[in-house]
């Protein structure tokens, strides 16, 4: 595995994979393939332009003839497959960009690793998955595992969903190399903020109200995105092909503990803030449409089969993010300061109401 072509290389993980690419033993190249839309931002590794191991590629994973182009002159032997459209909230409103990107993006790529493996080396393709396509469980449920039959739910995960079933039909009817990950709720730097843990931070750092669906008690698993990172390199290194592993960072908080644990932390960090304590920021608002109630990751497989385990807890983890991004203002400012993410604050929140008590 020494050239490894990384697709959404300038979105949030993407990037951070990328820099755990960089600092793996023995070497790397790593070619950053990114569309630059909305969550992409090649600001995101600049950083990285001091190293002859990594080159920027501006393309979509929707051309197939680039996507092909690129495999055969790096001789790629390694591609992860990160790109995708990848928030509900934009899903319900344009489901197309989702349908677009996420399942015929995926094919393309497959279909060119196809196309070059008749000429050189086999392309080993692993695939990014989300809990989502699992659909929502029950307080009582058991997590999901590997095995858990898929019930998607929002135009995004059901996207998610028939990417998956296209991989692994490659992997049974071509018999491409191909493994694929179903991680939990990542965070962490370069995360673009339309997501929770972002928007609240940086919602607070402004002295904005601070959104909560519904009545805040949805519960995710919360996976600190250096974690994820590690959990995909042992999967390269040592996963089985054709395999499934779920990665998860082992917690369940509810939507509302996550926002007030963040007003802690900057009450803390950030106490010259002209609004504290930063919990009276927090505002409930009307939930979205189908929200699933609750995600959970059994992580069994990839702990017992591959030796990881999530090193971050939610607190070391969050105060992590929380430092991050009190100290990139400038990217910050940037970030939120482009017009398509002024445009989508707007449509998605201004229209949203208090919900009544008796929706709370």
């Amino acid at each position: 595995m020494k050239r490894i072509l990384v697709t959404g290389a300038a979105g949030f993980i993407g990037c951070n994979f990328v820099r755990h690419l960089l600092q793996k033993e023995p070497p790397v190249t790593v070619v950053s393939f990114d569309a630059l839309t909305y969550a992409g931002s090649e600001q995101n590794l600049t950083s990285l332009n001091n190293t002859s191991r990594h080159e920027f590629i501006r393309g979509d994973i929707c051309d197939g003839a680039l996507v092909q182009r690129v495999l055969q002159e790096y001789q790629i032997e390694t591609l992860i497959h990160f790109a995708a459209e990848s928030h509900v909230d934009r899903s319900i409103l344009g489901p197309g960009q989702f349908v677009q990107t996420n399942i015929v993006g995926t094919f393309n790529l497959l279909e060119a690793c196809r196309a070059v493996g008749r000429q050189q080396p086999a392309v080993r393709f692993h695939h990014i998955s989300t809990d989502e396509v699992f659909g929502s469980l029950q307080a009582q449920d058991p997590a999901f595992t590997e095995n858990t039959p898929y019930a998607p739910s929002s135009p995004y995960s059901a996207s998610k969903a028939a990417s998956d079933h296209l991989v692994r039909a490659y992997a049974h009817t071509y018999g491409l190399p191909a493994t694929l990950t179903n991680c939990s709720n990542n965070y962490g730097p370069y995360q673009f903020p339309e997501k929770l843990i972002p928007l609240i931070i940086l919602n607070a750092m402004a002295g904005k109200p601070l959104p909560v669906y519904g009545d805040g008690l949805q519960v995710r698993d919360w996976l600190y995105v250096e974690d994820h990172c590690e959990a995909i390199w042992q999967v390269l290194q040592n996963g089985k092909l054709g395999e499934t592993y779920n990665v998860g960072g082992e917690n369940q908080p509810t939507n509302l503990e996550i926002v007030k644990s963040i007003c802690t932390l900057l009450d803390e960090l950030h106490p010259q803030s002209p609004i504290t304590p930063h919990e009276k920021l927090i505002t409930y608002v009307t939930d979205r449409p189908g929200h699933d109630r609750r995600y959970a990751m059994d992580i069994t497989k990839i702990r017992r089969e591959l030796g990881w385990r999530p090193q971050y807890t939610l607190a070391t983890g969050l105060r992590k993010t929380v430092q991050w991004y009190l100290a990139h203002r400038d990217w910050v400012a940037a970030i939120s300061s482009q017009g398509n993410y002024q445009q989508w604050v707007a449509q998605n929140y201004a229209q949203r109401s208090a919900p009544t008590e008796e929706k709370l």
